[in-house]
């Protein structure tokens, strides 16, 4: 989606206003995105769509109530708050998020050998095979996949949205190919094998 900052400012500035067509209109435009990202997180239907609703909801109130205080864009604001409502599902059900640690990311050394799963993502359309695959996936690790190749966002905006530097998001998802990968050449090799 091409929807330029000015143009975003000035629906932001109109939601502030609590204009009922901007909030449709921003809406309509994140909708798809945010709700494809909430069903690969939370792989259950009914849960995707109450989550979805919530986001947009709880973005309205925060921009009602004045209470947002790190605005980037209007994107990154419902992807934050649908993260957010995603760790409070998964928190419900008493699982526990993974994170990496700083001097883990900081004393990496990068080799990117994930090139040939990048291709199969974006070349091959292989999406139901990498969907499946997902849910096997750390969830850190499943985020940066849905963002980055699923909902093509840029390494700023999901910066943006998981409260990471560039540099942690590009060994993310460098991390995340190499499971990904990883996972696929096991289950070829089991296939073959039978």
């Amino acid at each position: 989606m091409n929807f330029s900052k000015l143009e975003d400012k000035i629906l932001y500035s109109r939601l502030k206003q609590k204009d009922r067509d901007a909030f449709i209109k921003a809406y309509d435009l994140h909708i798809d995105d945010i709700y494809r990202f909430v069903f690969f997180k939370v792989n259950q239907k009914e849960e995707a769509e109450d989550i979805t609703s919530l986001t947009f909801l709880k973005c309205w109130d925060h921009i009602q109530s004045n209470s947002i205080t790190d605005y980037k864009t209007l994107r990154s604001l419902f992807y934050k708050v649908a993260k957010n409502l995603i760790i409070d599902h998964y928190r419900k059900q008493s699982t526990k998020e993974i994170t990496l640690k700083e001097d883990e990311i900081s004393s990496l050394n990068i080799v990117d050998e994930t090139q040939d799963l990048q291709k199969t993502i974006e070349n091959k359309n292989d999406s139901d095979l990498i969907a499946g695959k997902l849910p096997e996936l750390k969830d850190e690790y499943r985020e940066v996949i849905i963002l980055s190749y699923i909902n093509g966002l840029s390494i700023t905006e999901i910066a943006q949205i998981m409260d990471k530097s560039k540099g942690n998001i590009r060994v993310l998802i460098y991390r995340a190919l190499k499971a990904l990968k990883t996972i696929i050449n096991n289950d070829e090799r089991t296939r073959n094998n039978q």
